[in-house]
């Protein structure tokens, strides 16, 4: 274990080193604001060599209406090192060590090391307060199905994401066999569970193979900051949540995004890639709901969930002066859906797009990324959902690619939308053949969902890439003109 250094004066402290730093990086949350940093608590890893400091600090940010926690994991060096300078956090004094060289550990390979061994089971978390002492409030939860020890022998942090750290692990089992793994470390933290956690643990427990087997994963407590924000004090409380996710990882896969635009720019139909990944899709709903129940829809939680669409109906509005031409059109998709029978709440994945999904090798579909659409809180995104919610995001999906495709073509009169078409028809008919229920058996609810992901994507195209709004304005606009009010009886509730 590492020796503290008791009552040792460093110069900045750890919250301000932080503080100076955190405002800059693509996970915080409060873009374009100044960090306000306090320490909640902390807990650290050991260094075998017993040269490199790692802690991982857990910090409220006060900057905001309300407190936001975040995982600042930090690894200390005597010297420089110049291959992780891009990760470098800053530099601090220290009044027993001297000059310490502060980065941000998940780009350090001692801290990702270690990470996977506490993920394992094979070290535990040891404490800040005391030397040789271990910090029980931080527990590993080794993958029930996972039985291969692993050992890291390098690491490289995945780019490009924003909510979370992701970090691809090149390791080997005890017969020198490769066993490539990615460990999320969770940026923001919130109390409870994270479904990425739960639902593709359960998945994998029920004997799927349409996710990365499990590794395992990282769980603590954290004191609740209060609501005040006051530097000297939290809330009282304790959280419970996860730190980290370490799963199989599936090196020289691309994900369907690429696939599907590949297949677009080649003239390729991908009819029966499409309807394949609608069965997939189908495949893990069913796990779901029977790995975790289903709750009939009430109508007053059909109203909840329609009332929340007519609110991003309205803000989208408030954005593009010319969806106004629409709102009759919408607002009758929008009633027709509140009078059909509705299917039951179940967990589903939340933020469902190509994106999401791999295409492996052997030609089958692989889904990631459980964690549900990253900007609703915690506790909403482990509450039961429509399964109807991810056929519309894919469905979307389906229809962004072929925007892409049109964006960058050299003529204006390019189109994709026979593509798209057919694509869309494809997943849905896989979807149905699989699940038993076509979502086409619900055209009103179907459609309102549809239109629900297009305000949303109105909203962030306009304050992010404005040149790109034509396509969710241009999906809009074909929902609202093509729907029909239908003139068959409402549908029973679903299984």
């Amino acid at each position: 274990m590492a020796e503290l250094h008791k009552g040792a004066h460093l110069t900045p402290t750890k919250p301000e080193l932080v503080q100076s730093w955190m405002g800059s990086q693509r996970w915080y949350a409060a873009k374009g604001a100044s960090p306000s940093v306090r320490r909640l608590t902390s807990w650290r890893l050991g260094d075998p060599a017993g040269e490199v400091g790692v802690e991982t600090l857990v910090v409220a940010d006060d900057s905001g209406p309300a407190p936001v926690v975040y995982q600042v994991p930090l690894t200390y060096r005597g010297a420089p090192v110049p291959e992780l300078e891009h990760a470098l956090v800053g530099v601090m004094e220290h009044s027993v060590l001297g000059r310490r060289w502060v980065y941000d550990a998940p780009h350090d390979p001692v801290y990702a090391a270690q990470l996977l061994e506490l993920v394992q089971g094979r070290v535990r978390a040891e404490s800040t307060a005391a030397s040789d002492a271990f910090d029980d409030t931080v527990v590993a939860q080794p993958g029930r199905a996972w039985t291969r020890a692993v050992t890291v022998r390098g690491s490289k942090v995945l780019s490009g994401e924003q909510s979370n750290t992701s970090v691809i692990l090149d390791c080997v089992d005890a017969s020198g066999e490769p066993v490539p793994v990615i460990v999320k470390v969770f940026r923001m933290l919130s109390a409870g569970e994270n479904p990425d956690v739960v639902l593709q643990s359960a998945l994998v427990e029920a004997g799927s193979r349409r996710v990365p087997a499990v590794v395992g994963s990282v769980a603590g407590q954290w004191p609740e900051p209060d609501a005040e924000g006051s530097p000297d004090a939290d809330g009282g409380g304790t959280a419970y949540g996860h730190f980290a996710f370490a799963q199989e990882f599936l090196p020289g896969v691309e994900d369907a995004w690429r696939v599907a635009l590949a297949a677009l720019r080649s003239g390729e139909d991908f009819s029966a890639p499409a309807r394949a990944l609608g069965e997939a899709t189908a495949e893990v709903h069913a796990m779901l709901a029977s790995s975790f129940g289903t709750t009939p829809t009430s109508g007053e939680t059909a109203r909840e969930i329609l009332d929340g669409m007519r609110e991003r109906h309205a803000a989208a509005r408030a954005e593009v002066a010319g969806l106004h031409d629409h709102d009759d059109a919408v607002s009758a998709i929008f009633d027709a859906a509140e009078h059909v029978g509705w299917p039951a709440l179940q967990r589903i994945h939340g933020d469902y797009h190509l994106g999401q999904v791999l295409h492996t090798p052997d030609g089958g579909w692989v889904l990631l990324d459980f964690e549900g659409e990253p900007l609703r809180p915690l506790a909403e995104r482990n509450q039961p959902d429509q399964w109807i919610r991810d056929i519309a995001g894919m469905l979307r999906s389906f229809d962004y690619a072929g925007g892409a495709v049109e964006h960058a073509a050299d003529t204006p009169d390019t189109s994709a939308r026979d593509w798209v078409t057919s694509a869309q028809s494809a997943f849905l008919d896989g979807y149905a053949a699989t699940a038993g229920e076509d979502p086409r058996s619900r055209p009103a609810l179907l459609a309102a969902f549809e239109l629900d992901k297009a305000m949303y994507e109105v909203v962030y195209e306009v304050r992010n890439r404005p040149s790109w709004v034509d396509i969710p304005l241009a999906a809009i606009e074909r929902l609202a003109s093509g729907f029909q009010s239908p003139t068959t009886a409402p549908q029973e509730d679903a299984k």
